[in-house]
């Protein structure tokens, strides 16, 4: 849309006032020099004409129009029932982390629901039912994926005591789940990750490998056929037995 005002010719036919509008607030210039102070707003101005390039005001006509509100997932478009379904589900998935997720799963059972019965009342009690009972199964899968375990592992006299003492944000059962990667501070004060500090039962304890073989190199010989007889399965005579006892001891003594 272009906009350009252009002052009218006089009268009386006296073309000596300047011809244009003001370059400040774009009315008709009215001063008979080309330049001053404007009568309409008071600033320093000058007169603009036809051949100046008009000023250019963007059409409300080209910005683009805005769409309606539709939570972005067109579901509002969907034929019915379908869409007694979404205005159904909608309220019970805005509260979960997984709003998408539970509002195909709701719409799905509602959509089962009514193929598989023809007879429901014509209100939407059944609807709110199923809807209800289809977030509370997410929720007990949800803590189940993230915990471990459900109160189904539970008795009932442990459930029937969690609902009296409100124990549900303090399991005693409570296994927390956590990443491998988890960055965890060791004892020296180094960021490693959780995985790292776990043990390996088939790893080799260098250490108590060189122990026990120094331990058998100065081992007797006495000692060392006990021990054969012991990994053999045999049994130990009491002379053995007490030798043995005594070799404990020693052992014992030398690690106190």
């Amino acid at each position: 849309m272009v906009t350009m005002i252009t002052a009218p010719a006089p009268q009386n036919g006296d073309n000596s006032n300047a011809q244009g509008h003001c370059s400040r607030c774009g009315k008709i210039w009215t001063l008979m020099q080309r330049q001053g102070v404007c009568r309409w707003c008071g600033k320093l101005s000058h007169c603009q004409t036809s051949t100046t390039k008009p000023r250019h005001v963007k059409s409300s006509s080209r910005r683009k129009p805005k769409q309606a509100d539709s939570n972005g997932n067109g579901y509002h478009e969907l034929p019915e029932p379908y869409l007694t379904f979404y205005n159904v589900a909608l309220p019970f998935a805005n509260s979960v982390p997984d709003r998408e997720d539970l509002l195909h799963t709701i719409i799905a059972n509602l959509a089962d629901a009514n193929r598989s019965n023809g007879h429901k009342p014509d209100n939407l009690s059944w609807m709110y039912r199923i809807a209800s009972f289809t977030k509370a199964q997410y929720w007990r899968e949800h803590y189940k994926r993230t915990n471990g375990l459900t109160c189904g592992n539970c008795s009932k006299a442990q459930r029937r005591k969690c609902k009296e003492d409100w124990l549900y944000g303090d399991c005693p059962k409570l296994v927390k789940v956590e990443s491998l990667h988890k960055p965890i501070i060791d004892s020296q004060g180094n960021l490693t990750e959780l995985g790292e500090l776990i043990a390996d039962d088939k790893a080799l304890d260098i250490d108590a490998w060189l122990d026990a073989r120094t331990f058998l190199l100065g081992a007797p010989e006495r000692l060392l056929s006990i021990g054969e007889k012991l990994q053999d399965g045999e049994a130990l005579t009491h002379g053995e037995r007490t030798y043995l006892w005594k070799w404990r001891k020693q052992e014992q003594k030398n690690l106190v």
